[in-house]
């Protein structure tokens, strides 16, 4: 992929909050999208928003773009009121499935846009080049599979190098391939100074992008953190201890840590598992030897970003899943 990833930035570029979000409510109807959302996304930080479908997520973009008015609450988009001429300048924003003209080749829709903007066609070979269409670039559109459609879509999002990138779902649709080229793309530019925000399913791909983290669910945002410090939240790390004899190492465990661990593994291969490892793990294994109980292993595994995901939404009142 090439290393060039935008044009030098104007010299007015803001230096504040390029995202503040405060207190915003938003309902159609009688559902509420948005319940009190408030978040702050730093220039040059890559910041992934995640949430169940129907969290909010889409909401809050369009709000962002100027699409859709809050019904209460403040907003900035690199200091200024989102949908205006000025913020709009300097924001690229891909919502959705993109949208191009069928029969029109890749290189000429971009073209399109660009000239509307009065950016020049080389613009449209950047972003080409950035997004590895170049190649593809004279194909008719109507030919290009999701994927490809995606990363046009992406391509458009860039011309004229924007401070701020927002992005819906980028990798939708894409292979194992080009989901590495669009991850590879946005470090790039977060390292390059864009701020981008962006929603995903790809929580794979989040955690191993994101400088931060935002997690909406049912309108509110249950967590806005770096990534490790959601991953170390209390429960969220889990331990394994292999020790003999079993029975007695699974007594001590509990009186130790006040926790009743898990008796889990085939005879073969018993232990104890706790959800949420105890903080004194070396005064646990320390009291375990002290009882003359053998301690074999002991396994402490953080949990996937995931993992904390699904715990974090969650929901008592959810049916269970059927057998």
């Amino acid at each position: 992929m090439t290393t060039e990833i935008a044009p030098s930035r104007p010299e007015n570029t803001v230096t504040a909050a390029a995202v503040q979000v405060s207190g915003v409510r938003k309902a159609f109807g009688k559902v509420a999208a948005l319940r009190g959302v408030s978040l702050e996304v730093l220039p040059g930080q890559v910041y992934g928003l995640l949430g169940p479908n129907g969290a909010g997520k889409t909401t809050l973009l369009r709000i962002l773009l100027g699409l859709v008015r809050p019904d209460d609450g403040s907003v900035t988009v690199l200091g200024r009121r989102p949908g205006t001429p000025e913020a709009l300048r300097q924001v690229g924003a891909l919502i959705e499935t993109p949208a191009f003209i069928p029969h029109l080749t890749g290189r000429t829709n971009l073209q399109v846009l660009a000239r509307a903007r009065g950016l020049s066609d080389a613009e449209v070979d950047r972003v080409l080049e950035v997004v590895e269409l170049r190649h593809r670039g004279d194909d008719r559109f109507a030919g290009y599979s999701l994927g490809m459609g995606q990363r046009l879509g992406v391509a458009a999002a860039l011309l004229g190098g924007p401070s701020l990138l927002i992005l819906d779902e980028p990798t939708n649709g894409l292979d194992p391939e080009g989901v590495a080229s669009i991850r590879a793309l946005v470090r790039s530019l977060g390292a390059a100074g864009t701020t981008v925000l962006f929603s995903s399913h790809q929580l794979g791909e989040v955690q191993q992008i994101c400088d931060r983290v935002v997690v909406i669910d049912r309108g509110l945002v249950i967590a806005d953190d770096t990534v490790t410090a959601i991953r170390d939240r209390p429960g969220s790390v889990a331990l394994d201890v292999w020790a003999t004899p079993a029975d007695q190492a699974g007594r001590l465990l509990a009186e130790y840590t006040g926790q009743t661990p898990a008796e889990t593994g085939d005879p073969g291969d018993r232990h104890w598992h706790f959800d949420g490892a105890p903080d004194d793990i070396p005064g646990l294994v320390r009291a375990l030897v002290a009882a003359g109980i053998d301690v074999h292993e002991i396994r402490r595994e953080r949990q996937t970003l995931e993992g904390v995901f699904f715990a974090l939404t969650k929901h008592d009142d959810e049916p269970a899943e059927e057998s």
